[in-house]
C-alpha cells in the first residue's frame, strides 16, 4: 500500500521529543490566544451591547465582538507564519534529516538550539526560507497538473466529476511535500537554496506517481485522525464557552476546529513529513535531475523560472549533488 515504515516514523518523533513538546507548547498557546481574544471581545461586546444596544443588544454585540477578538489573533497567526516555519517546523525536518541520515543529535532541550545552528546556516534569514517555502509550493501545484492528477491513473470517460473530486483529494494530500523540498535541502548540506530546491522539484516530479501514492495515504490517516479530534473537542470547546458571556453556542464549532488545527500541527503533521521524508529519499537515491522535466516545468511554471532566476543569483553550487540512502 504505502512506502514507509510506522515504525520508524513513530520512532523518529520519539526521539524528537523536546520538538513535539515545543511544537504542542507553540500551538496550543496560539489556540489559547485564540480562546482568549474570543472571550474577551465577547464579553466587551457584551457590555458595549447593554450601553448602546436595546432589547436583544448584548447577545448581537457579544458576537462581533468574539468575531473581532478571533479575527484579530488570526491576522497576528498570519503575520508571524513565516517565523513558525523557521523555527518550528524547519528546526524539526532538520532534526528527522539528521536522524535519518544516523548522526547523533542532542535529546534534550539543547536540540532545539542544534537544529537552530543548522537552519540558520543554509537560510540566513526567515523571509529567505519563506520565499522559498511559497515557491516550491507553487511548483509542485505545476507538477501536479502535468502528471494529470488522477486522470494519469483513471483514464476512463465519462467520470469528470470523479476525477476532479479526486483530483482535490491529490492537491490536498500534498500539503506537505514542499517541506520535504527544504528536508532535501538541507540533507545536503546545501549553502545556495533555490538551486538545491530547483533539482529537489525536479526530482520530485521524476518520483510524483510514488510520491503522490503515499501522500494519498497519508492524507487519509492525517484527516481521518483530525476528524475523530475535532468530534472529541466539540464538547471541552462548548464548555468554555459556556463560561463566556452573550449567545456563544455556536462557536463550540468553531474552537473545536482550532483545537483539532494544534493537536495536528503538534503531532500529526510530525508524523506525516517523517512518512514522507523515508519515501522521498529512497525514491531518490542515485538519481540525477531529468532535463527534460526541468524543461517542462520552465515551460508551465512561472515560479519554477523564478526559482531558477534567483539560483542563478545565488552563490554557484553543482548541478547536481548525489544523495545518499536514510538510515
Amino acid at each position: 500500500m504505502w512506502d514507509f515504515d510506522i515504525g520508524k516514523t513513530l520512532s523518529l518523533m520519539m526521539k524528537t521529543w523536546p520538538f513535539i513538546i515545543f511544537r504542542i507548547i507553540v500551538f496550543f498557546a496560539i489556540t489559547a490566544a485564540y480562546v482568549l481574544a474570543t472571550g474577551a471581545g465577547a464579553g466587551v461586546g457584551y457590555g458595549v451591547g447593554h450601553i448602546l444596544g436595546g432589547e436583544g443588544g448584548p447577545a448581537t454585540f457579544s458576537v462581533w465582538g468574539g468575531i473581532l477578538g478571533f479575527g484579530a489573533v488570526s491576522l497576528i497567526v498570519y503575520w508571524i507564519r513565516e517565523y513558525i516555519l523557521y523555527i518550528v517546523k524547519a528546526g524539526h525536518i532538520a532534526v528527522m534529516v539528521r536522524l535519518l541520515d544516523g548522526h547523533a543529535v542532542p535529546g534534550d532541550r539543547g536540540q532545539i538550539s542544534y537544529a537552530r545552528e543548522i537552519v540558520t546556516a543554509r537560510f540566513a534569514e526567515a523571509n529567505v526560507l519563506f520565499v522559498l517555502h511559497q515557491l516550491v509550493k507553487a511548483v509542485i501545484a505545476a507538477i501536479t497538473g502535468l502528471l494529470g492528477g488522477i486522470a494519469a491513473f483513471l483514464p476512463i470517460p465519462g467520470l469528470d466529476g470523479v476525477v476532479k473530486f479526486v483530483n482535490t483529494v491529490i492537491r490536498l494530500s500534498l500539503t506537505y511535500v514542499d517541506e520535504i523540498i527544504l528536508a532535501y535541502n538541507i540533507r545536503i548540506d546545501s549553502h545556495s537554496p533555490y538551486e538545491t530546491a530547483r533539482q529537489g522539484v525536479v526530482l520530485y516530479a521524476q518520483n510524483a506517481k510514488t510520491m503522490v501514492k503515499n501522500a494519498i495515504w497519508l492524507a487519509i490517516i492525517m484527516w481521518g485522525l483530525t476528524f475523530v479530534i475535532f468530534l472529541m473537542m466539540l464538547t471541552p470547546a462548548a464548555a468554555i464557552l459556556y463560561v463566556m458571556p452573550g449567545q456563544m453556542a455556536g462557536w463550540a464549532f468553531v474552537l473545536a476546529i482550532v483545537f483539532a488545527w494544534a493537536i495536528k500541527a503538534a503531532l500529526i503533521e510530525p508524523f506525516a513529513l517523517a512518512s514522507l521524508m523515508q519515501v522521498y529519499f529512497k525514491a531518490i537515491e542515485g538519481q540525477t535531475p531529468d532535463p527534460d522535466w526541468d524543461r517542462r516545468l520552465a515551460e508551465v511554471s512561472a515560479k519554477f523560472r523564478a526559482l531558477k532566476d534567483k539560483a542563478l543569483g545565488s552563490a554557484s553550487e553543482p548541478a547536481w549533488q548525489p544523495v545518499k540512502q536514510a538510515g
